[in-house]
């Protein structure tokens, strides 16, 4: 690999770290008290590199919602391999509960960042936030599809809507056990759902 091509390998690398550790702050701070300098820190970058690969915040805050689809993409990804599309339900309700913690700390990342765009007055970037979500919503309803389900587009709807109130609700009260718990309601809805011709 010639010199140029290692630089630009070394500047691939560094803008990924950015972006990883940009979604990671700010799904802990929130955009508002989320600076450079943070996410300099995450990474492990001075801070004038942040400056190089990403002029403003929003230009991170986009970053960290590719971060997001791109987390997604590979969970469903994964699910996709499971036999069937209710265990693949299942699989993304048990995803949600294994990240019980992580929700309680701070809530959905991708649902706490759509509700922080959502309140700015310029409007930039909540339509990006609301495509990640629709993605998800997409990729359930193909699921309950799959299953001969009527109305699969309200099940998705159903089933989304539950996991972002679970995942408030474990941040607002800072209790994981409400994932759980929830989480298993999900679990038993999942297997009582049956197709209309039986």
């Amino acid at each position: 690999m010639t010199n140029s091509g290692d630089r630009r390998a070394r500047a691939s690398q560094k803008r990924r770290r950015l972006t990883a550790a940009a979604a990671r702050v700010l799904h802990a701070q929130g955009t508002e008290r989320t600076t450079l300098a943070d996410i300099a820190r995450e990474a492990d970058v001075p801070v004038g590199n942040v400056y190089y690969h990403f002029r403003t915040k929003d230009e991170l805050v986009r970053a960290a919602l590719t971060e997001h689809r791109a987390h997604l993409d590979g969970l469903t990804g994964r699910l996709d391999r499971l036999p069937g599309p209710r265990a693949r339900l299942k699989g993304l309700v048990e995803e949600w509960i294994a990240q019980r913690e992580t929700a309680a700390r701070h809530g959905c990342p991708t649902g706490t960042l759509a509700v922080e765009l959502g309140k700015r007055a310029d409007g930039t970037l909540e339509g990006e936030a609301g495509a990640v979500i629709r993605h998800l919503l997409d990729w359930a309803a193909e699921q309950f599809r799959a299953l001969r389900l009527p109305a699969p587009d309200d099940l998705a709807l159903t089933l989304v809507s539950a996991y972002q109130g679970m995942s408030l609700l474990a941040n607002a009260l800072r209790d994981p056990d409400v994932m759980s718990r929830e989480g298993a309601r999900l679990l038993h809805w999942l297997d009582s759902l049956q197709p209309a011709d039986g």
